[in-house]
């Protein structure tokens, strides 16, 4: 039985930092302990050890100009960090960033809804895709040089990206299964996915990604890509595909049981509800299979974007004419639904934009998704923790708070149903945005990011706390 009444408390441990996007740990090449590693959406990665913060690495300058699109609030720029799990010795990590000077036009012009009873709207097409696009991704693989400083080694991806948002965040994990860097990948964002590419196998958006790193290939020039068949042969053979059906993803978390790992993916909602999936067994599909369009679906891991948003059909929400303190909410892509149904992963827990029921909460994003295995807080052992972005029941005249919650591991990966986390901390007058989630590289500990604004260009407002026991008497 889950209880209700779980409470923790946070520690601060770092204060004035842009928004932070990743929080790890790792032991540096000649280092003595851990250290903890900060990513910030504006490019900066800072460490933390033994109460003194410096700086590991500046990209600032290799971002996109961020929050240029009024109200300040982006989706990209710094997104993902891993080290090696050879990192100590080699020196290697992993970035995935969007590059400075790569701003389009986008793929559409202005907002996109899907239309049930005009089928044009439901069969879209990505054209021109050299020309119609937001910005470009990439991935690079950097060292630590004997000297301490870092420097970039080669590029694994380019991706072009048809609009700003959707791109993932705490993208890039390595698996202690396979060893190979994974790349959760959102599915090119604007909502609604128009042109379907996290259910097409031969798109690179909206799929979860290995990629072999040992397979030390470098490709002079490696060039932007949107599809699976226009990588070089040899970054395909790299490269294999876990999942698809993917619409936005922060991250995967692996925990250890029975010999093998779960694994824990969270992906964002578009209008009704946000979702944490699990599984155990996969079969991952070479990509150079994908691009020769060898594949067949069952091969995969589906999430079921678009057709389905969790555990719900995808729907328009739309205001009722009779009363407009209700909503109606339409299938929208019924087709997609029906042929999704029986292929789709179940979704292990889901919240609600809108819930009613006792002991819930109303969300907005997902953020953050790890499995904990410390035990310092013994009411979470085993269970996956998750963070939302803001809640929306927060009474009026109240600051805006985000929510931690979890959900217990269940046999086969059925269904469960999850539980809030209270946070015993006092934030003050202003709001409180949960950013992301992070974990020791042993699972036994967890930190949260927090910032005070939703604005990218409001500068300096974040702060990194551990999340320690608190009092459930």
């Amino acid at each position: 039985m889950i209880s209700e009444n779980i409470r923790v408390g946070l520690y601060p441990l770092v204060r004035g930092l842009n928004l932070p996007t990743v929080i790890k740990t790792a032991i540096p090449p000649g280092g003595l302990s851990e250290r903890l590693y900060i990513a910030t959406q504006t490019g900066e990665i800072y460490y933390l050890e033994d109460n003194i913060i410096g700086t590991f690495l500046d990209i600032s300058r290799r971002i996109i100009r961020l929050g240029a699109f009024g109200g300040g609030y982006d989706e990209r720029g710094l997104l993902g960090l891993a080290f090696h799990p050879d990192f100590y010795f080699n020196g290697l990590f992993y970035l995935h960033y969007s590059v400075a000077g790569s701003q389009g036009p986008g793929a559409l012009a202005g907002r996109f809804i899907p239309d049930p009873c005009n089928i044009a709207s439901l069969n879209m097409q990505w054209t021109n895709r050299d020309s119609n696009y937001d910005h470009i991704d990439t991935v690079e693989e950097w060292a630590v040089l004997s000297n301490g400083q870092a420097q970039r080694r080669r590029t694994l991806l380019n991706i072009r990206r048809p609009f700003f948002n959707h791109n993932g965040v705490n993208s890039l994990n390595f698996s202690p299964e396979t060893g190979r860097l994974v790349f959760t990948n959102g599915d090119g964002g604007m909502g609604y996915d128009p042109f379907n590419l996290s259910q097409n196998d031969m798109e690179i958006a909206g799929k979860i990604i290995e990629i072999d790193v040992s397979a030390d290939v470098y490709i002079e020039n490696m060039p932007v890509v949107t599809r699976f068949d226009e990588l070089p042969i040899a970054a395909l053979e790299a490269m294999t595909v876990i999942a698809k059906g993917v619409r936005n993803i922060s991250g995967i978390s692996y925990q250890k049981y029975n010999g093998g790992y779960v694994k824990y993916v969270g992906n964002v909602g578009q209008d009704l509800v946000e979702s944490v999936f699990s599984f155990a067994e996969y079969k991952p599909v070479p990509a150079a299979q994908i691009a020769l369009a060898e594949i067949t679906p069952e091969g995969f891991i589906n999430l079921g974007w678009r057709g389905w948003e969790g555990d719900l059909p995808t729907q328009i929400i739309r205001a009722c004419t009779a009363d407009k303190s209700y909503n109606e909410k339409i299938t929208a892509y019924y087709i997609d639904t029906i042929f999704i149904s029986a292929k789709r992963l179940r979704p292990l827990t889901c919240y609600y934009h809108e819930d009613p029921r006792p002991g819930k909460f109303s969300g907005t994003a997902l953020t953050g998704v790890q499995a904990y295995m410390g035990s310092e807080i013994p009411e979470l052992t085993g269970s996956v923790v998750f963070t939302d972005f803001q809640r929306r029941d927060t009474p009026d005249g109240t600051p805006v708070r985000g929510a931690l919650a979890f959900a217990k591991k269940t046999p086969g990966c059925r269904q469960s149903e999850y539980s809030i986390i209270d946070v015993d901390y006092d934030f003050g007058a202003g709001p409180a945005y949960y950013t992301c989630l992070g974990t020791g590289s042993d699972r036994t500990r967890l930190f949260l990011g927090v910032y005070g604004s939703n604005n990218v260009t409001e500068r300096n407002l974040g702060t990194v706390y551990e999340i320690i026991a608190g009092n459930n008497s």
